[in-house]
């Protein structure tokens, strides 16, 4: 493991009741902007296998371009409480890692959580 993983803190346990409330989706990237009042955030349109869009705000404008995000299938949280940011709904999170802080100060990577292959948009993960 390098060390500077290390340097990550670890969040409290939590108990496998805790983790299975999240409701965690296969969903395909419709559309993608940036977001009109944030400048660190694009508005993602979502196909979460439900019938309805879902909007997404997420926090990856300096790692992706929008373009560069259509038709990528993501993992969102499906089940976090909507919440409204910057004047524009989010309904729900697209996961992403991203590495330690940089020893030079630089931004760290971020990446979204992708899929090998191809699923059925709603598909569940677990």
């Amino acid at each position: 493991m390098p060390e500077e993983t290390a340097t990550i803190p670890l969040k409290p346990e939590i108990t496998f009741e805790d983790f299975a409330k999240l409701d965690l989706r296969v969903a395909t990237v419709v559309e993608a902007e940036p977001h009109p009042n944030a400048d660190r955030l694009l508005r993602l349109q979502l196909d979460d296998g439900s019938g309805t869009p879902r909007q997404i705000c997420a926090g990856v404008k300096a790692y992706y371009a929008p373009q560069d995000l259509i038709g990528k299938q993501v993992i969102i949280a499906a089940n976090l409480a909507p919440r409204t940011i910057r004047g524009e709904e989010s309904r729900g999170m697209m996961l992403a890692a991203s590495s330690a802080p940089k020893e030079d100060g630089g931004e760290r990577d971020v990446v979204a959580l992708t899929l090998m292959s191809p699923l059925e948009p709603g598909s569940i993960v677990s």
